[in-house]
């Protein structure tokens, strides 16, 4: 029962930390608790945690989500900013919705995170050293195409292992949108699409769950929340001023890590 509660600690601190970062929690988590020796049922946990991520960053957004509603009658920027974050959530909840069954017994694969990890690494390499014309400083300036696209960039990331928030992020950069424009509307989008993904994989999975795996979900939920919460609140000024090389090479390490790993335990 301890070795559980400390599995659950664990990949809930690791989804919190990882999730807001171009580097994939979902990989993270699946690799972790391959080492781990974790298993949960029907791959739910992966998904259910996330909620505690969810929460954080409602709660560090909370005063700016409460004036954009407050705004929606009145304000035309409220109104389009809130069809534009549903607009980008549409490609994720459509295919999301049709390949559930597809990602999760075929795409949730630890070699397959494993050469996403590195790839993705790489990609993030060569966009840090690529000059772009930035037009767009502001997320309520995003326009509803510009907002769609980075929708079905986000959709790469149902790849485990390539990231949700570094496929929108660099998408919208080559929108257009400067770094931390890209990394808060990553953060926006990240609402709808997370809490879409908890309700359907709930609807689709609950008649699998325990009362132990309640426990451990909520275990991990909790950790979830406190390492999101430190995140969210760092991350757009460390990418506005350094960039994601760091990001980069935490990828290639743990990808290469990772598969070696999986070779020798093989």
């Amino acid at each position: 029962m301890i070795w559980d509660v400390i599995k659950a600690l664990t990949l809930g601190a690791v989804e919190g930390f990882t999730e807001f970062l171009p580097v994939s929690s979902t990989g993270h988590l699946l690799l972790v608790g391959h080492f781990l020796g974790f298993e949960s049922k029907g791959k739910t946990f992966e998904v259910l945690v996330q909620l505690g991520a969810i929460l954080a960053i409602v709660i560090v957004y909370f005063r700016k989500i409460l004036q954009i509603v407050v705004g929606l009658p009145n304000d035309p920027a409220a109104r389009r900013f809130v069809l534009g974050v549903l607009a980008a959530f549409l490609p994720a909840a459509i295919i999301g919705a049709f390949a559930h069954s597809f990602i999760k017994e075929v795409l949730f694969n630890p070699y397959i995170v494993c050469v996403t990890l590195v790839v993705g690494g790489f990609v993030l390499l060569a966009v840090d050293r690529m000059k772009f014309e930035f037009k767009h400083s502001d997320v309520m300036d995003f326009s509803l195409p510009m907002c769609l696209k980075i929708g079905f960039c986000q959709c790469l990331a149902m790849v485990p292992g390539v990231s949700r928030s570094g496929a929108t992020i660099v998408g919208a950069m080559f929108m257009g949108a400067d770094k931390r424009a890209a990394a808060e509307f990553s953060f926006w989008l990240a609402m709808p699409t997370m809490a879409g993904a908890f309700a359907y994989d709930l609807f689709k999975n609950y008649k699998l769950l325990e009362v132990s795996d309640v426990v451990t979900i909520s275990i991990g939920f909790v950790a979830a929340f406190f390492a999101a919460l430190i995140v969210v609140r760092g991350f757009l000024a460390f990418v506005s001023k350094r960039g994601f090389t760091l990001f980069a090479y935490w990828r290639i390490v743990i990808g290469s890590l990772g598969f070696i790993g999986l070779l020798l335990t093989a």
